[in-house]
């Protein structure tokens, strides 16, 4: 959570900028820069990249444990802030007028601010733009105060947007992920020293649905400076934390968003959001550290692109089934009821996974069928229109060990390639009595066989 550091310390960080940027580009030319070794690890209380597109986890450390989130915390303001004006509940074009506590809040420079004026109204764009670009709290505080009508009903719906998004590790205790004793007496839920505390996973989870679902974010979050209020006497410029975006300290190429987060208790965490050549990753570190480990605020950016060069550097697409193709051994299921008596399935969509380079391990798609969907047979019942989803697959290596993604990013579907319809009272009546002579003739020949 960038709250706790000064304008003072801020301009402290910037003299030192051009030592730094030449500090790590000198390492980055060094051989051991260049390699990733077999023993690859991040310095982070806990670590994790995903692949944007499928969820996929390409690394992982401490993923479940529940640790400090600090402004990372922000991203769950920003999508029930994209979700309500997708719905209509909410305009950008909407007004807030600032309360005693947005007030009080935004006059702590100490804290990431842009400074509000007491009872002057807002727009919620620039309110959005202040809190993902400056990771402005009062900013933030205002937001959830329109959306919820006060900070404490905003953060009962965090929880439960959580909750619906599979989170699992999770605890939502306030809008902006500032510790409650720096909200001047209004915290909402917990004690003074209470947190906002989410797993390296869960945040990943977060970022990927948010990606997913309103990739919009990413025009704002991925906006290295902008002037709030420009050319008014309150204009006030905005650097973005993120100094990996273009032209920042600390720049990497494709860089696109999305937040960092700072507190004394979470120490320095981000998460990263990256795209080249088609590839898009993130990645998550908490609690942050140097090699000896100190915990230091360049610490998060030189993990981050350690963990993203991993990711671009070492590994590559492998297609394991493509679109509307049949999975060997499971080309069709059985009807019963129908015209025909099996109906052919097939993958709806890509199944594509990234694999490390040079890697000679095997990998097979295995179908998992809907349960609910079959009897006690393992038949569809018809009528079954064309496009039924019927099962999933998971993709396994030749040890039989599963991929592993995100539990809400889902795995690909598999569904009914044709359309069957049910047959009709004559068919089936035909069906029953030959049935049933087929299983008189079984039993005479059995009952006869064994005479001799």
């Amino acid at each position: 959570m960038e709250g706790f550091f000064s304008v003072k310390k801020r301009n402290g960080y910037r003299i030192g900028a051009a030592f730094l940027s030449v500090m790590l580009l000198i390492s980055l030319l060094t051989p051991s820069g260049m390699k990733v070794n077999a023993a690859f690890d991040v310095n982070a209380s806990a670590a994790i990249l995903i692949d944007a597109d499928t969820g996929q986890i390409l690394y992982e450390k401490n993923g479940e444990k529940l640790l400090g989130v600090a402004s990372m915390s922000k991203m769950m303001t920003e999508y029930l802030l994209l979700e309500a004006v997708k719905e209509g509940k909410i305009s950008f074009d909407d007004t807030y007028q600032v309360s005693d506590y947005v007030y009080t809040v935004s006059q702590d420079r100490s804290l990431s601010n842009v400074p509000l004026r007491a009872n002057e109204t807002y727009n919620m764009q620039e309110l959005y733009e202040a809190m993902t670009i400056y990771s402005a709290n009062a900013a933030t505080i205002a937001i959830a105060e329109k959306i919820a009508g006060s900070e404490a009903e905003f953060v009962k719906k965090m929880n439960e947007k959580a909750k619906e998004l599979g989170l699992e590790q999770y605890k939502f205790v306030n809008a902006t992920g500032l510790n409650n004793k720096d909200l001047k007496g209004h915290h909402s839920k917990g004690g003074e020293t209470d947190e906002n505390m989410m797993s390296a996973r869960d945040v990943a989870t977060l970022a990927y649905r948010l990606m997913k679902d309103y990739p919009e974010v990413l025009e704002t979050a991925g906006i290295p400076k902008k002037k709030f209020r420009e050319g008014t006497e309150d204009e006030i410029a905005m650097e973005n934390w993120n100094w990996m975006l273009p032209s920042l300290v600390f720049q990497y190429e494709g860089m696109t968003g999305l937040k960092t987060g700072t507190t004394d208790f979470a120490g320095y965490c981000f998460t990263g959001t990256a795209e080249r050549n088609g590839q898009k990753l993130i990645a998550v570190v908490m609690d942050a550290t140097n090699a000896k480990g100190e915990g230091t605020y360049n610490a998060r950016f030189v993990e981050m692109k350690k963990l993203l060069d991993y990711g671009f550097g070492q590994f590559e697409r492998q297609e394991i089934v493509a679109a509307g193709n049949q999975i060997k051994g499971n080309e069709t299921l059985p009807i019963q009821k129908g015209k025909e008596k099996e109906v052919k399935i097939q993958t709806k969509s890509d199944i594509t996974i990234w694999v490390q380079k040079g890697s000679n391990t095997k990998y097979k798609a295995n179908l998992v069928f809907n349960s609910s969907d079959l009897d006690e047979k393992g038949k569809l019942t018809a009528p079954v229109e064309k496009g039924k989803v019927v099962g999933s697959v998971i993709v396994k290596d030749d040890q039989g060990t599963a991929v592993s993604f995100l539990k809400s990013a889902g795995q690909t579907q598999v569904e009914t390639a044709e359309k069957i319809k049910k047959a009709n009272w004559l068919t089936l009546s035909i069906r029953a009595i030959g049935g049933g002579i087929a299983g008189g003739w079984n039993w005479t020949v059995d009952k006869v066989t064994g005479w001799f």
